[in-house]
């Protein structure tokens, strides 16, 4: 991906930091100059940002349809993720402020191990056409076969600008539905590289294009000519190792926790009620860095829970385990479909803000920077379950919503955010009490 103008590629001393301590203390100016002196953003960036980072109507219109105006999230940043060696930034859109400060602080405890390690698949996407009344499937399999090269060569005669970025269908594979005593539903997958795009539009112009020729091979009548969002062919794996030192905190020692995480883990392993619960944990961070690059969460969502129940039973997305040695180790793998061009990162400013601002030069390693914000919002998670419980840093994050829901402003919200959390009493009623003192004078 092309570098834009609102990000810098380095600091003057050398590589960026993605680790910036007291981050959270400063105000939403003094963040944007932190990430410029980091060269993170460059001022014409952080005006950007200043200025909400969004869309007029004009480009709204564009992306949706029946718009009456445009709808804003915050775009948080994950800080201190280390991939594969490299300082990279997280841009998250997500109104729920735990997540962000979760998947910051897990990826700190993780910055002290070395960071995150990952790899991600080749881009290689999948369409389906599907056949009904196909008279034999052997015959018709055979047939495909025989013909592939010819199909390839028609196929990528339909998608020419993805053929000019190196990418192009590959392979198609029949596969049978389902069999009767007198006919066959079969699915013909076509098998595609999209490079850095999701590929959406690629893939449906191919089962289109393709459709025609498939049903005359294999017999039978066309049914469904679309993508599938099942991208079991372009997963990404992250993985973490913890040695036991690094852990421990709320009055419980470092084998307290990583025994406490493991057992968390294998029950997510045992009960799908749990299991369910684990991966929305994961798809927190996932969903908020595909968000804020502009990518389809709901197809990453859909694509996710698919491979978690590819078994027959719905099971967890990731893994933790002590080691021999008595280190903690978690590993993440799931399809994961993101791109860096097309769709709304060619026209929206933020879209592109975002992307710039994280540092990844390629689809691939923004998948492997959203499986990482994933995996430690999941490790996050595990971690409280394990010690103190979910719901303290939970409710200390959500107060200060709850005081503004109540009408405190200013300064007025951390103060009474501050006094909720030292009552660990969350209520809004609770909130309307103490801003009544505050302004009365009382506290």
């Amino acid at each position: 991906m092309a570098k834009a103008a609102t990000v810098r590629e380095t600091t003057e001393g050398g590589a960026r930091r993605s680790r910036l301590p007291g981050f959270h203390r400063l105000s939403a100016e003094e963040r944007r100059r932190a990430l410029c002196r980091e060269g993170w953003l460059t001022p014409d960036g952080a005006r950007l940002l200043a200025e909400r980072a969004g869309i007029d109507e004009a480009i709204a219109d564009t992306l949706s349809e029946n718009v009456v105006g445009v709808h804003g999230l915050p775009l948080g940043v994950g800080l201190s993720f280390r991939v594969n060696g490299r300082d990279f930034v997280a841009p998250m859109a997500i109104e729920e402020p735990s997540v962000v400060a979760a998947a910051s602080n897990a990826a700190r405890l993780v910055l002290g191990a070395g960071g995150f390690t990952a790899d991600a698949d080749a881009p290689v996407m999948i369409a389906q056409i599907h056949l009904l009344d196909v008279p034999d499937f052997d015959r018709a399999r055979a047939a495909l076969l025989e013909a592939r090269g010819a199909i390839l060569a028609r196929g990528n005669e339909a998608i020419p600008e993805m053929c000019r970025r190196g990418g192009g269908l590959r392979d198609i594979d029949p596969r049978l539905l389902e069999r009767t005593a007198s006919c066959c539903t079969v699915a013909v997958h076509l098998l595609a590289d999209v490079r850095d795009a999701m590929g959406a539009n690629a893939l449906n112009a191919l089962a289109e294009a393709l459709a025609p020729t498939i049903r005359a091979l294999a017999g039978g009548r066309t049914a469904l000519r679309i993508l599938s969002n099942l991208a079991d062919r372009r997963r990404v794996r992250v993985r973490v190792r913890l040695p036991v030192a690094l852990l421990g905190h709320a009055g419980f020692s470092g084998e307290a926790e990583r025994d406490g995480i493991a057992e968390a883990a294998r029950i997510a392993a045992l009960d799908p009620y749990r299991a369910c619960t684990h991966n929305k944990g994961v798809m927190n961070g996932v969903d908020a860095v595909a968000l804020a690059t502009g990518n389809d969460w709901r197809q990453v969502e859909a694509g996710a829970h698919a491979w978690a129940a590819r078994t027959g039973a719905y099971r967890p997305l990731s893994e933790w385990h002590a080691e021999p040695d008595g280190a903690l180790a978690g590993s993440l793998e799931m399809p994961l479909a993101l791109g860096t061009v097309g769709g709304a990162a060619r026209v929206h400013p933020g879209v592109r803000l975002a992307l710039a601002m994280s540092g990844v030069e390629s689809a691939a390693e923004l998948s492997m920077l959203a499986g990482a914000a994933g995996l430690a919002c999941n490790l996050a998670a595990l971690r409280a379950l394990a010690t103190e419980g979910i719901q303290r840093g939970h409710m200390a994050l959500h107060a200060r919503s709850v005081a503004a829901e109540a009408g405190a402003q200013g300064d007025e919200i951390d103060r009474v955010a501050l006094a909720l959390a030292r009552e660990e009493d969350c209520r809004p009623v609770r909130a309307r009490e103490l801003l009544a003192a505050l302004r009365g004078g009382c506290t």
